[in-house]
């Protein structure tokens, strides 16, 4: 139940969830064959199943569970899994709308300057001016609502 609430959450349409050890590692093995894995752990169980995943959470859990997990959510409140994809998610939509801004702004001035249509001090303001609209654009990640406990 709480494995297809996150599922619907993060928008994940394919989970598995109460393997055996043996089927937990099974699966992800055969899963990646197919494209990127996702592990959700807590225990020693979990871990080398977490290990064999393209990307691994831990959930409170047990040392080993939180050393083989390339991410860790403190606490046992798995709405920060929703969160932490979310998240994750805006952040490479940012980044990817900055780098396309700032290539094309760049790219402009480029052309522009070397043909003369605009001088250089024109286009050190129009960098600036990028640098500036691209760092308020990532900022817009700071506004992001958290996961209360």
């Amino acid at each position: 139940a709480v494995a297809k609430q996150i599922a619907q959450q993060v928008n994940i349409k394919e989970y598995l969830a109460e393997l055996l050890p043996e089927d937990k590692l099974q699966a992800i093995q055969q899963l990646r064959r197919d494209g990127v894995v996702g592990m959700v752990g807590d225990g020693i169980n979990d871990a080398p199943a977490m290990a064999a995943a393209d990307i691994s959470f831990a959930v409170g859990g047990i040392d080993i569970a939180l050393e083989t997990a390339d991410v860790v959510l403190v606490g046992s409140d798995l709405r920060r899994l929703a969160y932490a994809v979310d998240l994750s998610r805006r952040t490479v939509s940012v980044i990817q709308q900055n780098v396309i801004f700032s290539l094309v702004t760049k790219g402009l001035f480029l052309v522009l300057g070397t043909f003369g249509f605009v001088g250089l001090a024109v286009a050190v303001l129009a960098d600036t001016g990028t640098s500036l609209l691209v760092t308020a654009n990532g900022m817009r990640l700071f506004r992001t609502k958290t996961v209360k406990d």
